[in-house]
Parts: C-alpha cells; structure tokens; sequence
C-alpha cells in the first residue's frame, strides 16, 4: 500500500513538471523567473494546465447593444424580473399587467449583438392562456427599438 501512494506522488509531481514551463516548477498563481510581466510576453507564452485556473471573469466581453438593453428594461418595467444575464443577453420577465391593460404577460427578451439593428431583438411574449399574438409582439419590438433609438439620440452619438 504505501509503495502505491509513492507511485501516485511520483506519477503527480511528473506530471507537475511536465506542465511547467522550462523545468522549473511552479506553484498556481505565480510565474517562472525567467518569464517578464509584459503584454508582449505573456501574449507569446505559450498555454498550461494551471490557465484553466487563472482565467477571470472580467475577460469576457459583454456582447449586447446597451441601448436595447436599457430600453427593454425601461418598456418592460411594469413586468417582474426573474433571470437576467447580460453576457448571454437575456432578459427573462415574469408575469405582469401593463398599464392600462386587463391582460397580465410574460415576456423573454434576446438581445443577440452589440448592433443597434431590429435584428438583433428577439422578444417572447406568452399569455396566462398560451403565447401572445403575432401583432402584440411586433408592437412590444417596435416600442422597444424606438425607445432605444431615442436614448441614443439622448446620449448624443448619433
């Protein structure tokens, strides 16, 4: 038994050394002496197994237009948010009766591209009774795109 535990310490610190950089071992989180903290240098190194480890949230881009997203949340704003996930772009809504309204709705937005374009808005709109009409939806895109083109005019990019 204790020569199989010897085994696995020798078979895990071979594979420790395999994956470091020039033989020299290294613990998670710092880098080989040899190795400079330039943007140049780390660009050029080449990958291991601790970069699983050491990647960070922050680097991944968020990939949806801020200004459909603000005007689907500020259309919408009569709805109860359930689910939100600007990285993916979704926007799940709960149930909720729009001003004015007798009927309460659900909707589930897309935004799918950082482009200020009708083709980047998906909207899912579903009543208590099954999904909502076609016109219901086009009306509920339309007054979302208007509403983003009037906070980018607002912004003063255009």
């Amino acid at each position: 038994m204790r020569f199989a535990q010897i085994g696995l310490v020798l078979v895990l610190v071979s594979l420790l050394f395999a994956c470091s950089e020039g033989g020299e071992l290294r613990s998670l989180g710092t880098v080989a002496p040899k190795a400079v903290s330039s943007t140049a240098t780390e660009a050029n190194r080449e990958s291991t197994i601790w970069d699983v480890f050491n990647t960070s949230v922050s680097t991944t881009p968020v990939k949806v237009n801020r200004y459909i997203w603000q005007a689907s949340l500020e259309v919408l704003d009569f709805m109860p948010i359930e689910r939100i996930d600007p990285f993916s772009g979704i926007i799940v809504m709960g149930y909720g009766t729009p001003p004015g309204g007798r009927t309460a709705y659900r909707a589930t937005v897309h935004v799918a591209e950082p482009a200020l374009d009708a083709r980047t808005l998906r909207v899912a709109l579903a009543t208590r009774n099954g999904p909502a009409s076609a016109e219901t939806m086009r009306a509920l895109e339309d007054a979302i795109l208007s509403r983003a083109r009037q906070i980018r005019l607002d912004d003063g990019r255009l």
